[in-house]
């Protein structure tokens, strides 16, 4: 039996997570869950299921709200107060971060966002296999994180990179001639820049094939999303930039592909659904049985292919530029495009003025401020992701300037 900690139970990795775990009692356990704990009734039953040693939520306020509700499950099971299960809680920013540190099997870090970089540091030195849906700690870790992995530690979850890691078995390293990157298009594939100037935030929510978070969502309808799963893939396969090519595939079947130097293509394809890499992630390098269903062949199907519109969605050649300058540029990219994100969402900023904010941020931290990866720490790390939040508000605040 494999035990397993997740990082980010209520969000929707977590979710699934537990979703496959779930039907599989027999095969794995929770050791812990961590939460930001905005969600304290979907937390409890969460405990109440699967009844972990530990439990962590990050923002102290909750607490409280997770116990009555917690309690709450129990009167409504007929439990007097001894007989409810009660887990060790502990909160607090660092508290995600001890969790992380626990005696267990796997660690699958899907919290969102720059947060959980100091986690999956943690995870790399206990040693514990990472599973990673925080591909932004990664991103923005660079070198931190690579260094910290031992072979065989770090295992993707995304579903591109999955797929990555299960065609890159079709051949030697030195066969690779590139890496193709699919990505949806989102909700506004196909359109022009003057067509996104005023598009809603219900708009850019409205993905058309995955049901993702906010902050993922936002990302998948600007690109920002494939840009950081470039950096994530040059990172995690030591693939050279520009060895990577996105390709726009609307029907989210084929989830990436190598190509090698005979010319020969190997994709991953499946119909979208994220429990497939969650249970390949889960018992990589084996795979997990039955756990998503397989391509219907008896139906008629049409898998389309076309270039990425780097002119309307800038957002990837701006990763690729933050990504070559290494060091602590990806997590300048990063931040700038959560506080875009959170302006777009709150009606402050339009669609368009995410993507150049970002490049006017980047640009502004390469000219001033910089460090490459050999200069690189933690502490770098979170004074540019620092500097970046607070440029891209100024930016915000002065009306784009």
């Amino acid at each position: 039996m494999r035990s397993v900690v997740l990082l980010g139970s209520t969000g929707s990795i977590g979710t699934q997570t537990l979703e496959v775990i779930g039907a599989r009692r027999s095969e794995f356990m929770i050791d812990g869950l961590a939460a930001y704990g905005s969600q304290p009734e979907l937390l409890a039953k969460q405990v109440y299921e699967f009844r972990p040693q530990k439990v962590a939520i990050t923002d102290e306020r909750r607490v409280g709200d997770f116990w009555a509700a917690y309690e709450n499950i129990g009167i409504e099971e007929g439990l007097i107060e001894e007989e409810l299960y009660r887990p060790e809680v502990i909160s607090g920013e660092n508290s995600t971060d001890e969790l992380a540190a626990m005696d267990t099997d796997i660690v699958l870090n899907a919290v969102t966002g720059a947060a959980g970089l100091t986690a999956t540091l943690a995870t790399l030195k206990a040693g514990t296999t990472l599973a990673l849906a925080n591909k932004e700690s990664l991103v923005i870790g660079g070198k931190l994180v690579t260094e910290a992995a031992a072979e065989g530690q770090l295992v993707a979850v995304d579903s591109e990179h999955s797929a990555f890691a299960q065609c890159l078995r079709g051949g030697r390293s030195e066969e690779v001639s590139k890496l193709i990157l699919t990505a949806s298009g989102g909700p506004f594939r196909g359109k022009t820049r003057d067509e996104l100037k005023n598009v809603s935030v219900e708009e850019a929510m409205a993905h058309p094939t995955w049901n993702m978070g906010r902050v993922i969502t936002i990302n998948s309808s600007t690109l920002v999303n494939k840009g950081l799963e470039l950096i994530e893939a040059a990172l995690l396969y030591d693939v050279d930039f520009d060895q990577i090519q996105v390709v726009v595939h609307p029907q989210s079947m084929v989830h990436s592909g190598v190509e090698f130097n005979d010319g020969a293509l190997i994709c991953q394809a499946s119909p979208p659904d994220m429990k497939l890499p969650i249970g390949l992630a889960l018992t990589w390098p084996n795979r997990m049985p039955e756990a998503a269903r397989p391509v219907d062949w008896s139906k008629a199907q049409e898998w389309t292919f076309e270039p990425l519109d780097n002119e309307t969605f800038p957002a990837v050649e701006l990763a690729r530029k933050a990504g070559k300058a290494a060091g602590s540029a990806p997590a300048v990219y990063n931040a700038a495009n959560e506080v875009c994100v959170d302006a777009f969402c709150e009606g402050k900023i339009g669609f368009l003025d995410i993507s150049d904010i970002i490049g006017k941020v980047l640009d502004d931290h390469l000219a001033n401020g910089h460090v490459s990866d050999e200069g690189l720490s933690l502490e770098s790390v979170l004074d540019a992701d620092a500097w970046a939040r607070g440029r891209a508000s100024e930016i915000i605040e002065s009306g784009g300037k």
